[in-house]
């Protein structure tokens, strides 16, 4: 049996390792809107084992507060409530939270695409992005559930039409596609999946999402260029087919929205040159209509620090992003005028 430490070394990586030595951070509260589902569970169980974390609030329709049970026997000094869908609940869930993540939606299912999940998810992001705005405007909101290419607009404009909106403090979680850009190079080079870190860009989904490997040091040609491309932009659908039609790639998901947690807390409490890949509102290609985009980004202690330029890429990536940026424009639009147009109550 493990002990937390070690789990939480082979989770965190060697930045964890030595965050368990120190004697203590701030206070951070980290809140979990989905808290029960596939990746709920598992990001919950990742949070308890990050010392950076003080405070645990788990929410969720059904199950919440039996998840915060179950998970606030670990032996780690965070504190942990579970909370109800009641008004009451969910504003005491959010007062005061520093970090919160939003995984709550339904997964896909085989044929499904992530536009496919639109309308479900679109409501439910929109109902908890207004209970946000409403509770805790200043906190970082990490948006999970998908399409994540739309769900951040949504979130945006509702935090815009409070009056609320900070760009800086509003993130689509696009870590999975460098996790597995990276584990994917690695299996067709024989490297150490540790050592690589492929950069990133454009979107969350399918053929928006880029990855740069003439920036890693690698180069792949032909077939095996166009397979390892296509594996990396449509990782998703191998989980989903692999598990039968009954889940998608929730643990994986849950590692990548505790990673991208973990930047946001090392840098609100002091690191520097925390950078992690991330969809934000973005002004690299604004001039062609692209108001949000992925690319590294430089956090601080107020979120977004700076965002970095594409930099150089080859021919063949161009061609990539190209197309990126058109299926990504219309992904955006989609979300601000769904968002527009079906304000809730």
């Amino acid at each position: 049996m493990f002990a937390a430490r070690q789990v939480t070394r082979s989770v965190f990586g060697a930045a964890s390792r030595r965050a368990f030595s120190a004697t203590a951070f701030n206070a951070s509260k980290v809140v979990v809107l989905g808290s029960a589902g596939g990746i709920g569970q598992p990001l919950s169980l990742l949070l308890k084992l990050n010392p950076r974390v003080s405070e645990l609030a788990l929410y969720d329709i059904v199950l919440g507060p039996g998840v915060a049970a179950d998970i606030s026997h670990i032996n780690t000094k965070s504190n942990v409530k579970g909370y109800t869908p009641d008004p009451a609940g969910i504003k005491e869930c959010l007062t005061g939270a520093d970090i919160v993540l939003i995984p709550a939606g339904v997964p896909r299912k085989p044929g499904m695409t992530r536009d496919d999940l639109f309308n479900t998810n679109a409501s439910i992001v929109r109902e908890l992005a207004k209970s946000c705005a409403d509770h805790c405007p200043d906190a970082n909101i990490l948006v999970i559930s998908n399409p994540v290419n739309s769900t951040v607009p949504i979130t945006a404009e509702v935090f815009k039409s409070k009056g609320v909106y900070n760009p800086k403090k509003l993130f689509g979680v696009t870590t999975l596609d460098v996790v597995r850009a990276s584990r994917f190079i690695s299996q067709v080079k024989g490297t150490d999946p540790a050592n690589e870190n492929i950069t990133v860009i454009g979107g969350h989904s399918g053929a928006t999402i880029v990855p740069l490997l003439s920036q890693s040091g690698h180069s792949l040609e032909g077939k095996e260029r166009d397979d390892y491309i296509h594996r990396v932009q449509f990782g998703g659908d191998e989980v989903v087919a692999a598990k039968d039609g009954k889940g998608s790639a929730t643990l994986s998901m849950a590692m990548a929205g505790a990673r991208f947690a973990e930047s946001l807390l090392k840098a609100a409490q002091g690191q520097k040159n925390v950078v992690e890949p991330t969809f934000v509102d973005s002004p690299l290609y604004k001039d062609q209509g692209v108001t949000y985009f992925a690319s590294n980004v430089t956090l601080g202690p107020n979120g977004v620090e700076e965002i970095h330029p594409v930099g150089k890429i080859s021919e063949f990536e161009q061609g990539l992003l190209d197309k990126c940026l058109v299926d990504l424009k219309g992904n955006i639009e989609k979300g601000e005028k769904w968002a527009q147009e079906n304000p809730g109550k």
